[in-house]
Parts: C-alpha cells; structure tokens; sequence
C-alpha cells in the first residue's frame, strides 16, 4: 500500500513543483522556529531546518517532505524581507552580483514502527544582473519579492533579472526535485508510485 504523501510547507510554489509531477500529496505547513543557531553555516541551517519540519508531526502511514531555503551573500543569509525598505537593500545588494541558493530538504517516514528521517542539501549559484534604483523600486511594488528568500522569484518576473544559474532550477524556486527523488530512493520508495495516474 503506498504511504500518504504529505508536504510540510505552506509555499504555493512548492506544492506547484510537486503537482508538475502529477504527484498525490495533502499540505500541513508546520510551526517551526527558523532561526539561525551561533555559528550556523548555512547548508547546516537549512539541513537542520527541513528535518525539525519533516519530523514535527508524522502519523502512521505518512511520509513527510520538508523543505528550507535561503539565500547567501558575503556568507550572510538572506531571509524574507520585512519590509519594502528591506526588499530594496536586499535587491541593492544582490544586482550585479552572484550568490548562492541553499535548500535543504528532509522526508521522515511514518510507516514503521520506528521513525525514520532522511535529508540532503542542494547549493546552486544564482547572478543577477545590474539593475537600476527604479528597477528595483517597480519589482518590489509589485509585490512579488514580500515573501521571498532573498526578495526575488526566479520562477516568477523576477526571472528577468536572473542572468545564469549554476546548479539545479528547482532548487532556487524551493524544492530541488532530484534532491527530493533521492531522499524518497533513500528510504526505499520509488517516486512515481505516487503519481496520480491517468484518472487523477
């Protein structure tokens, strides 16, 4: 009997990727603390992150995928802006420059008797191009970069200021999909027994 697949996200564009794949699965966001510990490296963070997420509440029966993105310039993480003030400085100072995408991602299963949990991180390297005060000042008024890592989405107009990734797409949007596939052979499940099939 395939396990329900649950996603512990609330971001519509996580959920987007999964249904892309024709993929059955329910949402339950969970309630986490996504603070930094001291001296948190990133790709600890994010790892750290998506497991206390995956984990957080697992019926029997279930396997839970987690995830947690952010974005790292001058070894300095990036969250959601605050404010429009705080998505210009963060536009500001990602113009013109590279930086590096994290996710982490985490799948816990609920179908023994004992939990199990995997996880892996995902890096790729985003540049955005040069843009102007009124460039950033339209982008953020238009409200797209409010809820964003870093105050951009690549899948969204902010692609347009996207110049060239290193690494994988998905990622970057929030859910690197091969990173997912692996954490699902980890466990020994294959990922299309999930698909909803012709009459879904």
């Amino acid at each position: 009997m395939t396990p329900r697949l649950v996603l512990a996200s609330a971001s519509p564009r996580r959920s987007a990727l999964l249904a892309d794949l024709d993929l059955a699965f329910t949402v339950r966001p969970p309630h986490t603390d996504e603070s930094a510990l001291p001296f948190e490296r990133p790709p600890d963070l994010v790892a750290r992150l998506a497991r206390e997420k995956a984990q957080a509440r697992v019926d029997p029966g279930e396997l839970v995928l987690a995830a947690d993105t952010i974005v790292v310039i001058d070894n300095e993480i990036l969250g959601k802006p605050a404010d429009e003030a705080d998505a210009r400085a963060m536009l500001t100072r990602l113009a013109g420059r590279d930086h590096e995408v994290y996710t982490g991602v985490a799948l816990a299963d609920g179908t023994e008797r004992k939990l199990r949990l995997v996880s892996r991180v995902e890096r790729t390297q985003v540049r955005i191009r040069a843009m102007s005060s009124a460039e950033i000042a339209a982008y953020v008024a238009g409200g797209e970069p409010m809820d964003k890592a870093g105050a951009y989405a690549i899948q969204g107009w902010g692609a347009i200021y996207v110049e060239a990734i290193t690494g994988n797409y998905t990622n970057v949007v929030g859910l690197p999909i091969p990173a997912v596939e692996a954490c699902f052979r980890e466990l020994g499940f294959e990922l299309d027994r999930f698909r909803r099939g012709p009459a879904g």
